[in-house]
């Protein structure tokens, strides 16, 4: 490559010719050979020069940066960094660059003048900011972009609000085009942004007559109407509604009102004009506050009103008052299901919804089936189904021209295909008819002229279909199809995410499967009961094959942004089924690195901290895994890095799994090797009880673990003071693991004791008390046969006797130990061996210090 002085030379001599692009190849190329701090300090600094010309700022700006680095009074490369940062946009940054110039170089006009234009420049900027017509502005900006952070738009929303019940705030959002900018944010469907502009337009609109009255539209009108709504539901539920109804009355008519927007079908005259997620929301609404009902009485309570409601709507010669009904009990469906689900029980129901089916209004078809594909959850509803409504979903799909009808009775087709689950011997269709159903449902997916809100439906569909391993095959074969839905699942309307989980969780088989014991199959078939079958294509060479497609696919990106979505549409149980397909896409050790390369590694550690049970586990474990194997500085970047051990830390308990104790004891091994900061985090989460009772641990592989961990911890004072204290095993458990015969295990504990001992001093005396078999297992390390244990051995022995203890010096030398380290220090240089042989060599030499042997001459 050449000498990296005169590369830089070169550049110098381009660069005052003009010539920018070959210096900049001359300086990139000093970069690569040159080892000299201070030069390549110097040849970064003008390779940033090189960038300024070229207006490649940002190249600038870090090449600027790397000679600070070097040099912290750099006045050159401050005051370029200085220059980019502007051109950047960063002037508080660049600001700071040139004050440190004018401070080194008072007098300098040039620092000067850009101090004196860049402060002007930066209170013209805050002035802005800080301006109400700016914060509103930037406040709307951050609550609709979506990449925004979530901490970041919640404060926007809180900060609007605020300024809403302000008299000048208020008129500023209204007259900076603020309402049709809050019917936006309801029109996202998100439960916190509709929450936030609600509570905005109620600040602007209280007590100011002119600003409610104001004709903008019948978006307002809308707007003003759900504010109402909400407002009638939080009084009748929080006894802000001061009439005298009493708490019965009062749960009642919030229900009542609640239950009504669950019922609106926008097709229908006289409706309440809300957006198509409205629906949704109340039933959100509804499980919230079933949830939260302490009692039975207060349950049961909550069921009987909402039967109340259902049967005074029900009217044989009302349709339109019969199938508001319907649609209430499939709000309570997705909703609080145990409720809606025995309304649906009630007598002639079901049958209702069927004969629905057969109605020729459009509307009272799509209301009946999209009643049906919720109601069918159940084994027993879904025979019903099947029994009475399979025939007219099929002719409805058949017949109508209708596309939101058509694909709604697909997906009921769907939900009843596959109502035995991943049960071989419960396939509800003839053979191929799931296929069928499923390729339509992939056509519709893969279709970008049709709208969104279908396209989820066809993904509805295939949540239900891909119980069926054949369709799961087909699925991740058709790649144009997976990559529909993963561009779906990214977009802005979060409300497919289970769906998108469901058929993850299908395709990789990471759902709970029961154990087949043999002998009970061979007793239930006995006794005639009905056992499980499984597919032939749900074998794990299949599975490992399906998940091989979903990675190439880019699976794992898709995942990291559903995982970002807010908390009131990513559940619990979503996070649990999305932490299950993590962990089953990491089970290979190849496809760990894809997984980080897609940010994979940064998207579990949310569902490691938050969620079920089960989700956590489920999460850690796959962090474990990739852990293990990778570095945490790519893997996790930043700080996150940090958050990964509590996890970790979390599968050591022995309620959890083997495999899960072995997995999170290799990913703290790595950890632990990586920093010294990262070595006391481990200890502050309290890990060291747990990391010590696995190295008693029967099991080899968990023992072994456990060794290396503690091997990667020990440079850690906290650790060390633990093995000076008096009282415990810990060090005699060190030294008697060194004597096992496992290879793997006597390295991490010889690793551990050199490490230990070379550090705290009074150890290598503590060492010979703790058993009586140390010196021998000590000489059983000096003479091993693996160079790395017999290393690790002589280095222990060269501790004791630099441990400023005399008889254990003298001890030492006195034993065996001479002729072993005389041998071994005397053999001719070894490559292979030369680490043994050069440590035996030293500890001679401190012996002879010690005046323990006399001079022995050299080998020739």
């Amino acid at each position: 490559m050449g000498d990296p002085v005169q590369l830089k030379d070169e550049g110098n001599k381009h660069f005052q010719a003009g010539d920018i692009d070959k210096a900049i190849e001359c300086y990139t190329n000093a970069i690569k050979v040159c080892k000299d701090k201070k030069v390549l300090a110097v040849i970064h600094r003008n390779r940033s020069a090189c960038y300024l010309k070229k207006e490649n700022y940002t190249n600038a700006a870090s090449d600027a940066s790397k000679a600070i680095d070097v040099d912290a009074s750099d006045i050159k490369a401050l005051y370029r960094r200085c220059q980019a940062l502007e051109k950047l946009g960063k002037l508080d940054m660049a600001f700071k660059d040139v004050q440190r110039c004018a401070t080194l170089e008072p007098k300098n006009k040039t620092f000067l003048e850009t101090l004196r234009r860049l402060g002007a420049e930066i209170q013209a900027k805050l002035k802005t900011t800080f301006s109400t017509d700016s914060r509103v502005q930037n406040m709307f900006e951050i609550l609709l972009d979506e990449e925004m952070e979530k901490d970041k738009r919640e404060k926007a929303a809180n900060n609007l609000i605020v300024l809403s019940r302000e008299d000048a705030g208020a008129e500023r959002i209204f007259q900076n085009n603020g309402v049709p900018l809050l019917l936006n944010m309801i029109e996202t469907g998100k439960p916190e942004m509709i929450l936030a502009a609600i509570r905005t337009l109620s600040g602007m609109c209280t007590g100011h007559k002119a600003r409610v009255s104001q004709d903008t539209g019948k978006e307002n009108e809308i707007a003003l109407a759900t504010c109402n709504l909400f407002q009638c539901i939080n009084d009748s539920l929080t006894g802000g509604d001061t009439r005298e109804y009493g708490k019965e009355a009062s749960l009642v008519l919030g229900l009542k009102k609640i239950l009504k927007v669950c019922g609106q079908v926008p097709e229908l005259p006289d409706q309440l004009p809300l957006t198509e997620n409205t629906q949704l929301i109340a039933s959100v609404l509804l499980n919230k506050l079933y949830d939260d009902l302490t009692c039975d009485p207060e349950r049961n309570n909550f069921r009987d009103i909402c039967d109340e409601y259902i049967k005074s709507k029900i009217d044989p010669n009302n349709m339109d008052k019969t199938i508001h009904a319907i649609n209430t009990i499939s709000g309570l469906l997705q909703g609080p299901f145990d409720v809606g689900n025995a309304l649906v029980g009630r007598q002639g129901i079901m049958e209702m919804m069927v004969a629905l089916c057969g109605s020729e209004r459009e509307v009272d078809q799509m209301v009946a089936v999209e009643a049906l594909i919720h109601a069918s959850s159940k084994m027993s509803r879904a025979s019903f189904i099947i029994t009475n409504g399979v025939s007219l979903l099929k002719d409805i799909y058949k017949k109508t021209k209708n596309e939101k009808i058509k694909i709604r009775s697909l997906v009921g087709l769907c939900k009843l295909g596959s109502a035995g689950g991943d049960d071989y011997s419960l396939r509800q269709f003839a053979e191929g008819s799931t296929e069928k159903l499923a390729k339509q449902c992939r056509k519709w997916l893969c279709n970008p002229q049709i709208d969104t809100k279908t396209r989820k439906w066809a993904i509805e569909g295939l949540a239900y279909l891909t119980n069926d391993a054949d369709v799961k095959d087909d699925f991740v074969e058709d790649e144009l199809a997976m990559k529909a839905m993963f561009e779906l699942a990214k977009s802005k309307d979060k409300t497919i995410l289970y769906a998108v989980a469901c058929i993850l969780i299908n395709c990789t088989n990471c759902y709970d499967k029961k154990e087949i014991i043999p002998e009970l199959v061979q007793l239930a078939k006995f006794s005639k009961q009905h056992v499980p079958e499984q597919h032939p294509k749900d074998k794990k060479d299949f599975i490992e094959k399906r998940v091989k497609r979903l990675l190439k696919g880019g699976v794992t990106s898709a995942l990291a942004v559903m995982v970002k979505a807010d908390s009131s549409i990513l559940t619990d149980q979503t996070k649990e089924m999305l932490a299950r397909v993590f962990l089953a896409l990491s089970e290979d050790p190849k496809d760990r690195g894809t997984i980080v390369a897609q940010g994979g590694g940064k998207a579990l550690i949310p569902l490691a901290l938050e969620g079920t049970d089960v989700g956590k586990v489920k999460a850690s474990h796959a962090l474990a895994k990739i852990a293990a194997i990778s570095n945490p500085e790519i893997a996790f970047p930043g700080e996150r890095v940090y958050e990964v051990v509590r996890p970790l830390v979390n599968l050591l308990h022995t309620d959890r799994e083997g495999m899960q104790n072995f997995e999170a004891l290799r990913g703290l091994t790595n950890l632990a090797g990586y920093s010294e900061k990262l070595r006391v985090k481990i200890v502050k989460e309290k890990a060291l009880p747990e990391i010590e009772n696995y190295m008693f641990e029967e099991h080899d592989q968990i023992r072994q673990a456990a060794t290396e961990c503690m091997c990667n911890l020990v440079t850690c004072k906290e650790v060390q003071d633990r093995y000076l204290e008096d009282g415990n095993d810990k060090l005699k458990l060190l030294v008697l693991l060194c004597g096992e015969d496992d290879e793997s295990l006597q390295i991490a504990a010889a690793g551990a004791l050199a490490m230990i001992t070379a550090s705290q001093k009074k150890l290598c005396t503590k060492l010979t008390r703790v058993t009586t078999q140390w010196l021998e297992i000590l000489q059983r390390l000096c003479l091993h046969v693996n160079p790395r244990i017999q290393h690790r051995g002589l280095v222990i022995v060269y501790n004791m006797l630099n441990s400023d203890d005399s008889e254990l010096a003298k001890k030492l030398i006195e034993s065996e130990m001479l002729e072993i380290l005389t041998v071994i220090g005397k053999a001719e240089d070894n490559p292979k061996r030369q680490d043994p042989i050069d440590t035996a060599r030293t500890c001679l030499v401190k012996a002879m210090d010690l005046g323990l042997i006399k001079p022995f001459s050299s080998p020739s």
